[in-house]
């Protein structure tokens, strides 16, 4: 008949449990969580691998087991507490895909966590490891999140196959971007879906040639120089 060992519960029979990955993941968090705190509390300019590490009660090559610079920690820091609303729904429609994302991207900006995202190219001016970071561990997975979503509009018909995503997107992203961190104007819904539905009009696909004609006859007077605009 088995018998349960004095060591059950634990790999070895000394009472002591082994390092592992409940342990390993848990440590992880913590100093996730502290790395946000920190830049809340004090910025990007006074935040140092030291003061994370003894926030979250751990060692400082523990950090470093993961993460070999604190731009890297802040971007996945960030990119954790946020990732989750960013992901882009599946509508069947590219304009509501897009202006759902963008409008969950403004609500993200308008948190606390906005304050991290608008002092990163200043603190990115004597850190140029924390500007690679931002872009890596945070952008390019939004951006290719983003290309899927292009590919399934171009699949229905709502977009030319013929786009240049990147242009598209910076078009789309590039003016959310600028209101947040200029702020000369308002992050509004009303914003978004405005933009949206003008960026995207630029991308559908062609008419054909004798629609587009008979669109330009509708206004005589600029018909000359509407042909030389659209019409290769």
């Amino acid at each position: 008949m088995y018998q349960k060992s004095a060591g059950t519960g634990h790999a070895n029979g000394n009472g002591k449990r082994p390092p592992g990955r409940p342990r390993s993941e848990h440590a992880r968090q913590a100093i996730l969580r502290s790395t946000l705190k920190l830049l809340q509390e004090n910025g990007f300019s006074e935040f140092t691998i030291e003061e994370v590490a003894e926030r979250a009660a751990v060692g400082k090559a523990t950090v470093y087991r993961w993460w070999p610079n604190k731009g890297a920690l802040i971007a996945d820091a960030f990119a954790g507490s946020v990732s989750p609303d960013l992901h882009f729904p599946d509508t069947g429609s590219i304009d509501k895909d897009i202006s759902q994302q963008m409008r969950q991207l403004v609500k993200v900006f308008s948190g606390p966590q906005g304050r991290i995202v608008s002092a990163i190219p200043g603190a990115g001016q004597s850190d140029p490891e924390l500007i690679e970071a931002f872009r890596e561990r945070f952008l390019m997975p939004r951006r290719r999140e983003a290309y899927s979503t292009l590919r399934r509009g171009i699949v229905r018909g709502e977009l030319r196959r013929d786009i240049d995503p990147d242009l598209l997107l910076d078009s789309l992203y590039g003016p959310i971007y600028m209101r947040f961190l200029i702020r000369h104007d308002r992050l509004t819904p009303d914003f978004i879906d405005r933009l949206c539905a003008l960026v995207l009009a630029g991308a559908r696909p062609r008419q054909r040639r004798g629609a587009r004609l008979r669109w330009i006859k509708k206004s005589p007077r600029q018909s000359a120089r509407l042909k030389r605009v659209f019409i290769p």
